[in-house]
């Protein structure tokens, strides 16, 4: 029987009240609300895409709303001495006519998420010559960059808006001669250990520093009954120092006399954050952990934009993924657990590069700890770190986004502990070179520090 006008109109009433009521749901109970983007996030947000939340917060109405959101996890991140244009040189009342021509003090005003048609490397938004709004006459002051085209200022080995710590005149010039090996080649030693006594947090009250044997162990016996688990752990820098099992598997929350019933036989990054805190802390804001900082399920490779090994798909993402239970292998942390998920070029090229071969000879004793280039050496750096007002301490930075994009930003933290400034500034900016994992020599020669040798001379020149 053919339907009539009044039953299509019943129809179409019934659908939309279904389709309103589905959204609605998905809107205000579901937990993925990918549905409702406007467009693709960036490949820096794209992992706690299901967690609109965590950057639109329910007071998200305002100018300040937005800013705050970028601010509570990009905030420390823009603090002096790493910001070459902080907000507090926009806020100076003589520098108010730039704001007029772009307001920087705002950070969707370079990073608009949810437009992949204008998204450049890095996630900023605007044109590539934004830099003309404020350096129009950048050629008067500097004769080395006059008639240079504003589209090339954030080239590599150039200038980066945010972080310019390695390419200021002042730093290209004291570095200058430096050669392509360094005579030092070593990066910081870790000094956790030697550091414990010092750690106001550290919980020495209940795991006081001391070496420990199987015979120190105070835990139900039935958690530890496998040898090989104990032959791990009394091998470990956790046994030398004090740190039980209990120190792991205990529910802190739960009273410690009560261990059999208290007792997590899964225990997640926050039990790691007793003690080291400061390197979960990192892990959280790199892209490994962001989802577990915005209360996610942890990150799996089949989740990446990279290349990735299809036998690690469904491998979630946490501080047990590289370390492994109970034996802690930093060594193998350093590389193999690098490898086991990345397969991109420039990660498959590792174990051909010279830095590979450098490794090696680490691990067999031919040469000392802190000569060998792993993947963690360059991409989770040694970074002299303040843990309080009055002392400070080497600390891997688990965060990886810190040394990434600008290529730049690994100078410093990683690159000119074993080579010299133009050398590490060329071969960052050879492609090639990156994609075959510094497996050869720079191409090419950046002009970096030949334009600031000579604005240093004509700096001297006019001021004798």
């Amino acid at each position: 029987m053919k339907a009539t006008t009044h039953q299509y109109w019943i129809l179409w009433a019934l659908s939309s009240v279904l389709i309103i009521v589905f959204l609605g749901f998905i809107l205000f109970k579901g937990e993925d609300k990918t549905l409702f983007m406007p467009g693709p996030l960036t490949s820096g947000h794209h992992q706690i895409g299901v967690a609109c939340e965590t950057c639109h917060t329910e007071d998200f109405n305002t100018q300040k709303d937005f800013q705050d959101a970028c601010e509570s996890c990009h905030g420390d991140d823009r603090e002096k001495p790493f910001d070459s244009h902080p907000k507090a040189k926009f806020t100076d009342p003589r520098n108010a006519a730039l704001l007029e021509k772009l307001d920087v003090t705002q950070c969707k005003t370079c990073h608009s998420e949810h437009r992949p048609g204008i998204t450049h490397k890095g996630g900023y938004t605007q044109p590539k010559d934004f830099c003309v709004h404020c350096h129009a006459d950048i050629g008067n002051d500097r004769p080395s960059h006059k008639e240079m085209d504003f589209m090339s200022c954030n080239d590599a080995g150039c200038h980066n808006y945010h972080n310019n710590r390695a390419l200021y005149t002042d730093f290209l010039v004291k570095h200058a001669d430096e050669p392509v090996h360094l005579e030092k080649q070593r990066l910081p030693i870790k000094d956790y250990a030697q550091r414990l006594e010092e750690l106001v947090e550290y919980p020495r009250d209940q795991f006081p520093i001391k070496p420990l044997s199987k015979e120190d162990v105070d835990v139900a016996k039935e958690h530890h009954g496998d040898a090989a688990i104990m032959e791990d752990w009394l091998a470990t820098a956790h046994a030398k120092s004090g740190v039980t099992c209990e120190a792991c598997h205990q529910t802190a929350s739960l009273p410690a006399d009560n261990a059999d019933n208290n007792w997590n036989s899964h225990p997640d990054h926050k039990s790691c954050a007793t003690c080291h805190d400061m390197e979960v802390e990192h892990f959280k804001k790199g892209k490994h952990g962001m989802r577990l900082a915005s209360e996610l399920s942890p990150m799996t490779p089949q989740l990446a934009r990279l290349p990735m090994h299809q036998t690690s798909a469904d491998k979630p993402l946490d501080c047990m993924s590289c370390h492994a239970a109970h034996h802690f292998d930093v060594k193998a942390a350093a590389v193999e657990s690098c490898l086991g998920c990345h397969a991109d070029e420039h990660s498959l090229a590792y174990k051909d590069s010279p830095h590979y071969a450098l490794w090696q000879k680490e691990l067999s004793g031919e040469l000392p700890e802190g000569s060998g280039v792993s993947c963690a050496s360059c991409h989770m750096p040694r970074i002299d770190t303040d843990v309080n007002d009055w002392m400070s301490r080497i600390v891997v930075s688990h965060n990886q986004n810190a040394t990434l994009v600008p290529n730049e930003k690994m100078l410093r933290p990683a690159c000119l502990h074993c080579h010299g400034l133009e050398f590490s500034i060329n071969a960052i900016s050879d492609t090639t070179l990156i994609n075959n994992n510094f497996n050869g020599q720079p191409t090419f020669k950046t002009k970096s520090v030949d334009f600031a040798k000579e604005d240093q001379k004509r700096h001297e020149q006019k001021n004798n």
